[in-house]
C-alpha cells in the first residue's frame, strides 16, 4: 500500500521535502513504517526520536497502519 508521510523540522531537512511517500504491505505496522523510512533515508537514524502520528494522534510502534492513515513524522522538538 501507498502511504503519504508529512514532515516536520529535521525529518523534513534529511528528507528533503515536506512530504514522502513510502510503499509497504499491507497491516504493515508504524514499526515497519520507520524501518523502511531509515533504510530509504539513511539520515533518519542520526535522531534519536523520532514521534509518529496516525490520524493526529501519537501511535506507538504496534499499530496497524491503514491506507487512507494521515502519517506524520515528528521530530524532538528543543528551544529555550
Amino acid at each position: 500500500m501507498q502511504l503519504k508521510i508529512r514532515l516536520f523540522g529535521i525529518t523534513k531537512d534529511i528528507i528533503g521535502q515536506a512530504w514522502t511517500s513510502v510503499d509497504i504491505p499491507e497491516s504493515a505496522k508504524v514499526e515497519d513504517l520507520m524501518q523502511n523510512l531509515k533504510i530509504t533515508y539513511p539520515g533518519l537514524n542520526k535522531l534519536h526520536s523520532v514521534l509518529v502520528a496516525v490520524n493526529d494522534e501519537y501511535a506507538k510502534p504496534e499499530v496497524i497502519l491503514k491506507p487512507n492513515d494521515e502519517i506524520a513524522l515528528i521530530p524532538p522538538v528543543s528551544g529555550g
